[in-house]
C-alpha cells in the first residue's frame, strides 16, 4: 500500500503478533481485501484520510466549481472528474484569472498541510510573540511535543523564501509533483522515527492585511527580491525570514534541552542560517553540531564579514546538496564558491532537489552526530577505582 507521502508501507508494519501467513504476500494486497481486521495504526490513519481533505476546504469557497481538485492516496493532485493533474490555464485568454485561482489553491493547500503538521505528524503549533496582546498580529511555527524538553536530537526546518508556509519546500512542488516532494512530512516522518524532536520553521509568515485581517505573504515563490506588502502590517518577531528565526531560537532553541541540534536549510534558508550563526556566534557554534543545506542561497565571504572562525566551522560542521546533472550524492566542486563540502541532490530540478537528497542528508546528519557522542565519551574523565582513590588520599 502507499501512505499519502507516496512511502511504501510494508504489511509487516501493520500486523498484529501472529499473522506470519501475511509475511510473504504482496505489497499490493491490503489487509482490506483479505479481510482482516485493520490493525490500529492504519484503521487511524484512513480515519484522518478521510476527516482531513483539500476539497472540503475548497468547498463552499467562490471556486469550489474550477477548484474540483483532492490528494490521491499518493499524495498527488488530481481532479476529482477526470483524476487529472492540475491544469493552470482554466481560463482562456484570463491569465489574471488563472494566477488568482492558482493563488486561491495555494492558500487552500497552505491551510491543508497545516492540518497534516497537527494530525499526522502530531506537532503543536507555537504562536509567536509569546508576550502578543489579545488584538496583536500573530505569527507560528510548529514543533513536536518533547522539542523542548527532550535532550534528544533536536531537528530544526528552515524552509526557501516564498508565498508557501511552514510545512512545505515549495508550492510549485506540492500541485506538480504531490505531497512527498513538495512537503517537508517525510523529513518530519523519518527525523521522529529516528527519535528526534522537531521543529519546523515559518519563516515566511511575515505580514497581515490590513483591511481583511487575513494573513498575506509579501515574498513571491522563487523571487529574487523581498518587496513589503503596502497594505500590510509587520508582525513583530517574524517581519522577515531573519528575524522569525533569531526569535524562535532566542526564545525556544537556544533555551531547549537539546545537546544536538541540527538544521536543515533550503535556499534562502541556508542564507537566513548564516545570518543566525553570525547574530548568535557562540551560541549557534555550541548548541548547533550540524547543518545540511541544500541549494543554499548563503554567502560565507558577504555574511561572514571574513571571519575566519565561522568560516572554518561551516566547513567543518556543514554540508550541501545542489541541484546537478550528476548522480545523487556525488561529488560536486564550484570554482567560485565553496563554503563547504558540496554534492549533488541527484536531480536538475530546483524544486524536487529537498526530497532526492533526504536520504543522504539524514545519513550525514547521523554520522557527524555519532562522531560527536563518540568524540564526547572519549574527552570525559572515567571514574575509577585508581582515581577515586587518589582523590581520597589527596584530601
Amino acid at each position: 500500500m502507499t501512505d499519502f507521502t507516496g512511502e511504501h508501507t510494508s504489511l509487516q508494519s501493520f500486523r498484529g503478533e501472529g499473522r506470519k501467513g501475511l509475511r510473504d504476500a504482496p505489497q499490493h494486497i491490503t489487509l482490506r481485501k483479505l479481510h482482516l481486521p485493520l490493525p490500529n495504526p492504519y484503521r487511524k490513519w484512513l480515519q484522518i484520510q478521510q476527516e482531513l481533505s483539500l476539497r472540503k476546504l475548497t468547498e463552499g469557497s467562490e471556486y469550489q466549481e474550477e477548484l474540483k481538485y483532492d490528494f490521491n492516496i499518493k499524495g498527488e493532485l488530481r481532479h476529482l472528474d477526470t483524476d487529472e493533474s492540475f491544469v493552470f490555464n482554466y481560463y482562456k485568454n484570463g491569465h489574471e484569472q488563472n494566477h488568482k485561482r492558482y493563488k486561491v489553491l495555494g492558500h487552500f493547500i497552505t491551510q491543508y498541510v497545516y492540518e497534516l503538521l497537527e494530525r499526522v505528524c502530531m506537532l503543536q503549533k507555537v504562536y509567536i510573540p509569546t508576550d502578543a496582546t489579545e488584538d496583536e498580529p500573530r505569527s507560528f511555527f510548529f514543533m513536536s511535543k518533547n522539542a523542548l524538553t527532550s535532550s534528544s536530537s533536536l531537528i530544526i526546518l528552515l524552509q526557501d523564501r516564498g508565498v508557501f508556509c511552514a510545512g512545505q519546500w515549495g508550492r510549485r512542488a506540492i500541485v506538480g509533483e504531490g505531497l512527498r516532494h513538495g512537503t517537508q512530512i517525510p523529513f518530519i516522518k523519518m527525523a521522529l522515527q529516528s527519535h528526534w524532536e522537531v521543529i519546523v520553521l515559518n519563516p515566511n509568515d511575515n505580514f497581515t492585511d490590513l483591511n481583511s485581517e487575513k494573513e498575506r505573504f509579501s515574498a513571491r515563490e522563487e523571487a529574487s527580491t523581498f518587496t513589503q506588502s503596502v497594505w500590510g502590517i509587520p508582525k513583530r518577531g517574524s517581519s522577515s525570514p531573519e528575524e522569525h528565526t533569531v526569535y524562535v531560537w532566542d526564545h525556544f532553541i537556544a533555551k531547549s534541552a537539546a545537546r544536538n541540534v541540527a538544521f536543515i536549510a533550503h535556499g534562502y534558508g541556508g542564507l537566513v542560517f548564516v545570518d543566525l550563526l553570525v547574530q548568535r556566534k557562540c551560541e549557534v557554534m555550541n548548541k548547533v553540531y550540524s547543518v545540511a543545506f541544500i541549494d543554499s542561497t548563503h554567502n560565507m565571504q558577504h555574511q561572514s564579514r571574513h571571519d575566519p572562525e565561522i568560516q572554518e566551522w561551516i566547513h567543518k560542521n556543514c554540508r550541501e546538496w545542489v541541484s546537478n546533472s550528476k548522480p545523487l550524492n556525488k561529488t560536486v566542486g564550484f570554482l567560485m564558491r565553496v563554503s563547504c563540502p558540496t554534492f549533488s541532490a541527484g536531480t536538475e530540478k530546483y524544486g524536487l532537489a529537498p526530497s532526492c537528497c533526504l536520504q543522504p542528508i539524514f545519513k550525514y546528519l547521523k554520522s557527524k552526530l555519532k562522531v560527536k557522542i563518540t568524540t564526547a565519551s572519549r574527552n570525559s574523565p572515567v571514574a575509577t577505582r585508581s582515581s577515586t582513590s587518589k582523590k581520597t588520599g589527596n584530601k
